[in-house]
């Protein structure tokens, strides 16, 4: 798959394309069942397939200050829409002159000229243009106009509308199957593992403390069934390549210990030899465990945390994404 950062990274000789638009954050299965119909209608015309998404998010430019809590690392997203059959991705820089452009400006410029447009595949709340003046309708009488077929995917619902918004809602309430289920995959929290207070290792659960790029959607704090890994990081290469671990994953700051800032750590079930510090890691939240507590003693703690890792055992060993909320 190609990756394009900017419409001057667009080849000249590029030929005509089915393009889909959107943020694609988080990669849900709305936007799986959209970015899927355009590789199905670009394989129908002969053409390739193309994922036009932004960054920053649009959110951050047309309402400063604001930081909607990212699913994916723009890693992970081109991952999993390559995943998806995708032949290019192009990333457009979102500003502020961006985002003033006209619907019409907005076709011609990016879909027309650099694009070479043959099919258009939006979902059907899709706007576009300076304030959002452009709808589907809008996009359809342009296709006429510049000669594309503009098609509206129905949003996908289960027990409600499938967003982005709905997803960080439910991280949020620590409701991690119900992601799941959105995603049809586990959440992930990608960062670097640097060094904590060490107390899991003194405990006898030597954790991989995690540290997220700012303004990454962490679920709730509590105690999670779940998986490490590490992944790669530009051209670094990747220790412990293709292993993925079974882990209890803890969220938050450790109430039974004062002062503790909060955090994403990951005990890889029965690995205590991993040597982690500095890895670019991958934590995948599986079932919610429970709630952090505060516990009168460390050896309550270590009984519980003996618990959790039980649980959080059998948990991996049989758990998949559930079907519906």
């Amino acid at each position: 798959m190609r990756g394009w950062h900017g419409l001057e990274d667009v080849p000249g000789d590029w030929g005509r394309s089915v393009i889909t638009i959107g943020v694609f954050d988080g990669v849900h299965r709305g936007h799986q069942k959209m970015v899927t119909r355009a590789v199905e209608m670009a394989r129908e015309l002969g053409m390739s397939s193309v994922v036009i998404t932004f960054d920053p998010h649009p959110e951050e430019v047309v309402r400063p200050g604001t930081h909607p809590l990212r699913l994916t690392t723009p890693r992970h997203r081109t991952e999993l829409l390559a995943a998806l059959g995708v032949d290019a991705v192009c990333v457009l820089p979102f500003t502020l002159e961006f985002s003033r452009m006209s619907p019409d400006e907005f076709v011609q410029t990016i879909l027309v000229d650099r694009l070479h447009a043959g099919g258009v595949v939006v979902g059907e709340n899709f706007r576009f243009g300076h304030k959002a003046a452009g709808d589907i309708e809008t996009l359809q009488t342009l296709g006429e106009k510049y000669d594309f077929v503009a098609e509206a995917v129905p949003l996908v619902s289960n027990g409600g509308i499938i967003s982005s918004t709905l997803i960080r809602d439910r991280l949020a309430a620590g409701d991690t199957e119900a992601v799941a289920v959105a995603l049809g995959r586990p959440h992930r929290v990608e960062g670097v593992v640097v060094r904590g207070y060490q107390r899991g290792r003194q405990l006898g659960f030597p954790t991989a403390n995690v540290e997220s790029p700012a303004f990454t959607a962490i679920p709730a704090d509590g105690v999670y069934a779940g998986w490490l890994q590490c992944v790669p990081n530009g051209n670094l290469p990747v220790a412990y390549d293709g292993e993925r671990w079974p882990a209890a994953i803890s969220v938050g700051t450790n109430p039974t210990f004062e002062g503790v800032p909060r955090t994403v750590e990951a005990y890889a079930l029965d690995r205590d030899d991993l040597e982690l510090y500095g890895a670019h890691v991958a934590v995948d939240f599986g079932p919610r465990l429970r709630d952090n507590l505060r516990f009168d003693s460390v050896e309550a703690l270590i009984g519980q945390m003996r618990a959790d890792v039980d649980e959080a055992r059998r948990l991996t060993s049989v758990w998949t994404p559930p079907d519906s909320f």
